[in-house]
């Protein structure tokens, strides 16, 4: 059997790695820093099926699955609650839980007002899942690479997977990813995140609240808010930046949204970066010799780590994959084959 050397120990590597290791492959997990200390160290850490385009919510479905059997602490199932306050924004919402209930997704619709807290004055309408919910990025991964090393995959921390000895190497790495094949079309995103706290009473069963229309969200972590936007003006750069204007935005956006919270400190920012395709989905499959890609992933690997992982797996041990992966080929810029995923949080 092949030597498979995965190049990333973020959450799609580990479950690569940890998919390869159940099908009894001989794999290497390297990564030039340590478990989690990219990308997935620094994610919101939502895990959502309420996606705009169908490629992306079947992964979503098969991944909820996995995280369901985590359970807590690890994984939350708080739900997700997405609200308009616009009619063109709540058209968007109808529409999209119909895609979503199509693809069986157990959308519905609920009064905002149920949320606990919740200032609702202005909201029109509002659409929930409730197998939806919240995790830890760090902790699911290292659960994963647990799991894998405990089935004989070899971890390496800090060791670049393009000196390790192997017949397939697994491209991995996010917004690196062109370091190890620069041919792929993949470009880092500036993102950032911001906890406020401690927040007195804040409800156990609070669910990730968003804003259809600016992309605001929020969440629990503790007895902290976690909060983060679509940003106006993207920032297409390497640099892992805090943009202070964009806290204090923020900060306002919450006090008005969740009054509890208004003037709630800062405990913590941070920025980390998306690894953005030209149509935000990713890239799955043979870009070369022996070099097979799972990057690109838009800000949405974490949570469809689990699906990927198995995906990959079973096309490289098998040969093909249960699931069709057929969206997610190189190919597809080529052809001028593109289906955008609208939200991108």
């Amino acid at each position: 059997m092949a030597r498979i050397v995965v190049a990333g120990a973020g959450a799609i590597g580990a479950s690569i790695a940890y998919h390869l290791a159940l099908r009894g492959a001989d794999v290497v997990l390297a990564d030039r820093g340590e478990i989690a200390s990219g990308a997935t160290g620094k994610a919101m850490g939502g895990v959502r099926q309420q996606f705009s385009t169908e490629a992306e919510v079947r992964l979503a479905r098969e991944s909820v699955a996995f995280f369901e059997q985590l359970g807590p602490p690890l994984f939350e199932q708080v739900g997700y609650l997405f609200f308009a306050t616009t009619e063109d924004g709540l058209r968007e919402l109808e529409q999209r839980a119909e895609v979503q209930r199509g693809l069986g997704v157990p959308v519905e619709s609920v009064d905002a007002s149920r949320v606990g807290g919740l200032n609702t004055e202005d909201v029109l309408g509002a659409f929930a899942c409730w197998e939806d919910g919240v995790a830890d990025p760090v902790e699911v991964t290292r659960e994963l690479v647990r799991r894998a090393a405990k089935r004989g995959v070899e971890v390496r921390e800090r060791s670049d997977a393009g000196e390790v000895e192997g017949d397939v190497l697994v491209v991995a790495a996010g917004a690196s990813s062109p370091k190890l094949w620069p041919s792929l079309p993949i470009r880092p995103l500036c993102r950032q995140l911001v906890d406020v706290g401690p927040v007195a009473d804040l409800p156990p069963d609070l669910p990730m609240v968003l804003e259809a229309e600016t992309g605001f969200h929020f969440r629990r972590r503790g007895d902290t808010l976690r909060l983060a936007m679509t940003e106006p003006t993207p920032r297409w750069t390497d640099r892992e930046e805090v943009d202070d204007e964009l806290v204090a935005d923020w900060r306002r956006r919450l006090g008005h949204r969740y009054p509890s919270a208004a003037g709630a400190p800062v405990a913590r920012a941070w920025a980390g970066l998306y690894d953005m395709t030209p149509d935000a989905h990713p890239i799955i499959g043979w870009v070369g010799e022996g070099v097979y890609a799972a990057c690109g992933f838009s800000g949405h690997g974490f949570m469809q780590a689990p699906a990927v992982g198995r995906a990959v797996a079973e096309e490289l041990v098998e040969g093909e994959s249960s699931f069709d992966l057929s969206p997610y080929r190189l190919e597809r810029f080529a052809d001028g084959a593109v289906f955008p995923e609208t939200l991108v949080l």
